[in-house]
């Protein structure tokens, strides 16, 4: 077993929510520990659709996702399980961009500044003021301040008995990206029966397409391409884009028990960010962004406490 080490703060998971806090507080003098299970880059389930709203706080922290090729989105389409569509202006807009990608440029970030280990966390205990963290490598680590921000669902939370876990979640999630002729600019939505699919797209100027459904429309049918062949090609508009798109992954990649019940904010003394701490439906668009939001609004809270000498139970 590996020789335990102290850090100040220490992050479980290395979302959008993880990285940026990490970023943020390692950038301000404070000792990070990142603890994320996958290898950089991967692909994640995600819309891939992320508000303007956050380019300037990601500037200041020195990433800037227009340069590293992300698509800039001024447009918005959506329609009904028809076909009947709607467009508009976005007044604030977005750009498009892939999770394999903005998340190693924000990885690439951290490691100037703070620590990265790639592992699964399998035990968060708190005892006399200190957190002791074990992964299922064998290492051990204690930390002033941990922060959860693993995504949707974890082991930890089944170990914590959260609220969320205990009830049934009937969404799932697919997605995969594709070649396809469609503007850069343009965000579309496109509603069937039991769910609705996001088309963009990202900076390889590959088609991200994001589908949440429900188990009850999904159980039906054999399969995903049989899924979508029934029900999201009575769509024209996703008839047209499935008929004539090329996938590029080797298959969809899927996400399951998806779930939109409030979460605790902090459990076990542990603040979470991000999907961690609450999902927004993804019709709304901006889950990406809150996510980044919610790395900025805890790392300002918590540099300011420091300083100010603020207790634990005051930053939680």
């Amino acid at each position: 077993m590996a020789k335990c080490k102290h850090v100040e703060v220490l992050i479980v998971g290395g979302g959008l929510a993880g990285l940026t806090a990490g970023i943020h507080l390692s950038q301000h003098g404070f000792e990070v520990l990142l603890i994320e299970k996958y290898a950089y880059p991967h692909h994640k389930v995600c819309g891939e659709y992320v508000s303007n709203e956050v380019l300037p706080y990601l500037n200041g922290l020195g990433v800037d996702p227009i340069k590293e090729g992300a698509k800039n989105i001024s447009l918005f389409e959506i329609s009904n399980t028809k076909g009947e569509l709607l467009s508009t202006k976005l007044p604030l807009g977005g750009f498009g961009i892939s999770r394999y990608h903005l998340d190693n440029i924000l990885y690439q970030k951290l490691l100037e500044t703070a620590a990265v280990e790639i592992a699964t966390v399998s035990g968060v205990c708190f005892l006399n003021e200190i957190f002791e963290v074990q992964t299922q490598h064998g290492n051990e680590y204690t930390a002033d301040f941990v922060l959860g921000a693993y995504g949707k669902r974890s082991n930890l939370d089944i170990q914590w008995k959260r609220d969320f876990v205990q009830k049934p979640s009937q969404w799932l999630g697919v997605k995969a990206h594709y070649d396809f002729n469609m503007p850069e600019d343009i965000v579309a939505l496109h509603n069937f029966n039991g769910g609705y699919c996001g088309l963009s797209q990202t900076e390889t100027g590959a088609v991200n397409a994001c589908y949440l459904t429900t188990y009850a429309a999904f159980k039906k049918h054999k399969n995903i391409e049989v899924f979508q062949k029934e029900v999201l090609c009575e769509n024209p508009h996703l008839k047209h884009f499935f008929n004539n798109a090329n996938l590029l992954f080797d298959a969809p990649l899927t996400i399951s028990q998806v779930s939109f019940s409030k979460k605790e904010t902090v459990m076990n003394h542990v603040i979470m960010l991000g999907d961690t701490a609450g999902l927004i439906h993804p019709l709304c668009g901006n889950g990406m962004a809150m996510a980044i939001h919610s790395a900025k609004l805890f790392s300002e809270i918590f540099i300011t406490s420091k300083k100010t000498g603020q207790s634990r139970q005051a930053i939680e």
